[in-house]
């Protein structure tokens, strides 16, 4: 099942506070972007945010699971109504994922 535009609206505009939040349709999904850093994919009408070590240790209390078959686990935010967690997991995340090396593409 596709996810809707109208979540992927809800959940940019829930995440606001965190920074310049772009989405982006990829595979009938979508992908978020926070000031041009992939962070999360939206599946199933659900949001996934990457894990990262930071993200990890400070939300342990959410669970993860893959966004789709074959992927990765990723963070499973159920409670999109919780901004400030929403929030507060999408700075840590990118923070982490901009201090990481950048993979060169062969």
């Amino acid at each position: 099942m596709a996810s809707h535009q109208d979540f992927v609206d809800y959940v940019a505009e829930q995440l606001r506070q965190a920074g310049a939040i772009r989405s982006r349709k990829m595979f009938g999904e979508y992908g978020l972007y926070c000031d041009g850093v992939f962070f999360a994919v939206i599946c199933d009408d659900q949001l996934f945010v990457k894990v990262t070590p930071a993200g990890e240790a400070a939300f342990s209390n959410l669970p993860k699971a893959p966004p789709y078959e074959g992927a990765n686990d990723y963070i499973w935010v159920e409670d999109v109504d919780d901004r400030d967690t929403m929030t507060a997991l999408t700075r840590l995340t990118c923070l982490a994922l901009q201090a990481q090396p950048k993979k060169r593409r062969k």
